[in-house]
């Protein structure tokens, strides 16, 4: 009967540790040379037209063709300064302080921030 407990307990305490961890899973962001990264290192922006905290983005369409939204995935969870907004087509963004995240299709690699600065509306996100 001991053992029985026993192996209930380490069961029980390994499901809810995984459970937890997914609940509060971190959004796929990085911090690299005073800036915010996606997993792979590349550059996140923040799009001045998106009002922070209104939950929606302001680039749709051909906008979100060069500048790719940070998308979250099934299941992620916002955790402390991350959040998620939903896109006018559906889908899950990350934003960090209420706006929205994305990428810059003309940065070619890692801490390219070739967008910083475009058109006077997007910039670097930083931490």
């Amino acid at each position: 009967m001991k053992i029985r407990f026993s192996f209930a307990s380490s069961l029980l305490a390994v499901l809810l540790a995984g459970s937890a961890s997914l609940a509060f899973a971190e959004a796929p962001v990085k911090v690299s040379d005073g800036m915010l990264t996606n997993s792979s290192g590349m550059t996140l922006y923040t799009f001045e037209k998106d009002a922070a905290g209104s939950g929606k983005s302001a680039c749709n369409g051909p906008c979100a063709t060069n500048w790719p939204p940070l998308m979250a995935k099934e299941g992620d969870q916002p955790s402390g300064d991350y959040s998620i907004v939903t896109r006018d087509d559906g889908g899950k963004q990350w934003a960090y302080k209420g706006k929205p995240l994305y990428q810059w299709t003309k940065d070619q690699k890692p801490g390219d921030k070739t967008g910083d600065g475009a058109n006077n509306v997007w910039h670097a996100a930083k931490p």
